[in-house]
């Protein structure tokens, strides 16, 4: 399975957040599982390409030419897709991806993330998506979007075609497992709301 990642690209986080990608990166490879994500060498992004590339897996970096800068771009991809604009960038990892994972993330992540549920949303797509929740960074987060449906902004079934997982392990089986072609009965993994 290819298995797109969005990630923070800032390296200034608590390394519980870095072990949890790492983690995440070395599990997908060890399955077999192909990694498509952003190409960056730092944040969580390169710490997630480091777990798949030390375990010997398939990376598929993809990036805007004008990231190509040194210290930027991981060397360690299989694969590198250069684009010549973000838009581009996102529906290259889209279309290529067969599931995706939200590492937590800053604007760019979020982005990334409500576009694709949005996709899923309009029957764009029907890929698994699941929300690494690493010390409950996404927990407001979710708790937003439960006080958006509870006012008739957003629609309950949407609540439903993605995951909020624990761990690594969570967010890997929540992928495989889900089925692509029903995502409107897609469980999501419950959160401490308090």
């Amino acid at each position: 399975m290819k298995i797109c990642v969005y990630g923070a690209s800032g390296d200034r986080l608590r390394q519980e957040y870095f072990d949890a990608a790492y983690a995440l990166g070395a599990l997908m490879a060890e399955n077999g599982h192909t990694l498509i994500y952003g190409g960056g060498q730092t944040g969580l992004m390169g710490a997630v390409g480091r777990g798949a590339h030390d375990k010997g897996g398939e990376i598929i970096g993809v990036a805007p030419k004008f990231f190509d800068e040194p210290g930027v771009l991981s060397p360690d991809c299989t694969e590198f897709i250069f684009t010549e604009t973000m838009r581009e960038r996102k529906h290259i990892m889209e279309d290529m991806a067969d599931a995706f994972i939200v590492l937590p993330g800053g604007i760019g992540t979020f982005e990334e993330f409500f576009e694709t549920l949005t996709l899923k949303q309009l029957g764009r797509h029907t890929k698994p998506m699941a929300m690494l929740n690493t010390l409950g960074y996404y927990n407001k987060l979710c708790a937003a979007m439960d006080f958006a449906a509870e006012g008739g902004f957003v629609a309950q079934s949407c609540l439903e075609l993605y995951a909020l997982c624990a761990s690594p392990e969570d967010a890997l089986r929540h992928v495989l497992c889900a089925e692509p072609d029903s995502s409107a009965e897609h469980s999501i993994f419950s959160y401490n709301k308090g």
